[in-house]
């Protein structure tokens, strides 16, 4: 269960302790209750029932492993704008179910600006990358036009939020 809450709830819901957790879990999600205790000066338990809590009111939203694209054969990053020919609600509601259903898809963000999207795509090389564009820009009617940006080095790669 997911309760949503207004930003002046935050601090009713957590404190000082709350976010030394989510410092350390969001680094590494595999901490047990136990090493989070000892840094932060908490029994496992308590641990325990304040990550149940920020789980259930959907500040921790899901816990994942981040893989390495190079060692798995998908060395290509690319980051490509895409601009729609129109944007009515369907348009929009059809390019994000696409988006969503595309494996080489990493990332998808419905943005302002020039672009309408912003897409990180991870493949393995240029022809694949080739492939992507025919099927979800070149075989798509709104599609209007795309920018490709070849990634050269991740220098930064976080979803770090504190």
């Amino acid at each position: 269960m997911i309760v949503f809450f207004e930003l002046g709830d935050l601090d009713q819901i957590m404190d000082d302790k709350d976010l030394e957790i989510l410092r350390l879990v969001q680094n590494d999600a595999r901490l047990t209750a136990e090493a989070i205790g000892c840094e932060i000066g908490l029994s496992p338990p308590a641990v325990q029932k304040r990550l149940k809590k920020l789980r259930e009111t959907g500040i921790i939203e899901r816990e994942i492993a981040v893989l390495s694209p190079a060692a798995l054969g998908r060395g290509m990053t690319v980051i490509v704008q895409v601009m729609l020919e129109r944007e009515s609600r369907r348009h929009l509601d059809e390019f994000k179910r696409r988006m969503r259903s595309a494996p080489a898809v990493q990332q998808c963000y419905y943005a302002t600006g020039e672009a309408d999207f912003i897409l990180v795509v991870i493949v393995q090389d240029i022809a694949e990358y080739e492939q992507f564009t025919q099927e979800y820009f070149f075989d798509s009617s709104n599609v209007s036009k795309f920018t490709s940006s070849i990634v050269m080095d991740r220098v930064k790669v976080s979803l770090d939020i504190i």
